[in-house]
């Protein structure tokens, strides 16, 4: 490796706080989960869309094209950020190519303002990275679980955070307005 690259090397190390190794074991975990997408596999995904919720009928599309995905929609976010704009967070699992045309799709609405999708394949933890306990079916653990033999980063809770179940999103998208 070139010394030059290798310092840059070492300074994005001493600023994630580890050695070398472990941004090198990061940046080959990232590239094969990244290669990984290119085929039809199982994947996760955070879509990412910020709006103008004054748009008219977009609030409703979103939702409409959520609804149609069913269980691959596990878990919605919305933020209000201003008086006119939004944050929706949207957690879908399904296969890698279906979850980014959706992705495409969601960001692509007439209204969208800026959005993002990070899609990482279920198989880049599904090695390595085993539980010490076991879940019954559709248990989900807790964030938090002091299982794992490694450390996450975690940022405090935003505040003022309106948190929808596919259920309760339903609901409100059936009372008339």
């Amino acid at each position: 490796m070139e010394p030059a690259l290798l310092e840059q090397l070492d300074r994005l190390a001493e600023t994630r706080g580890c050695n070398r190794s472990e941004v090198l074991r990061d940046l080959t975990r990232a590239e094969v989960s990244r290669s990984a997408l290119d085929e039809r596999v199982p994947a996760f995904a955070a879509v990412t869309l910020v709006y103008n919720h004054h748009v008219r009928e977009l609030s409703a599309r979103l939702t409409d094209i959520q609804h149609g995905l069913g269980e691959s929609v596990r878990s919605t976010l919305h933020v209000h950020l201003d008086h006119d704009h939004c944050l929706e967070v949207i957690v879908m699992r399904g296969r890698a190519d279906h979850i980014r045309e959706v992705a495409n799709q969601l960001i692509g609405t007439r209204g969208v303002l800026q959005g993002g999708a990070e899609v990482v394949a279920e198989s880049t933890f599904a090695h390595g990275h085993a539980h010490p306990h076991a879940h019954a079916q559709g248990e989900h653990p807790p964030h938090g679980h002091a299982s794992h033999d490694h450390a996450h980063a975690h940022a405090p809770a935003p505040l003022h955070v309106k948190k929808r179940s596919p259920a309760r999103a339903t609901k409100r998208a059936a009372k008339p307005r």
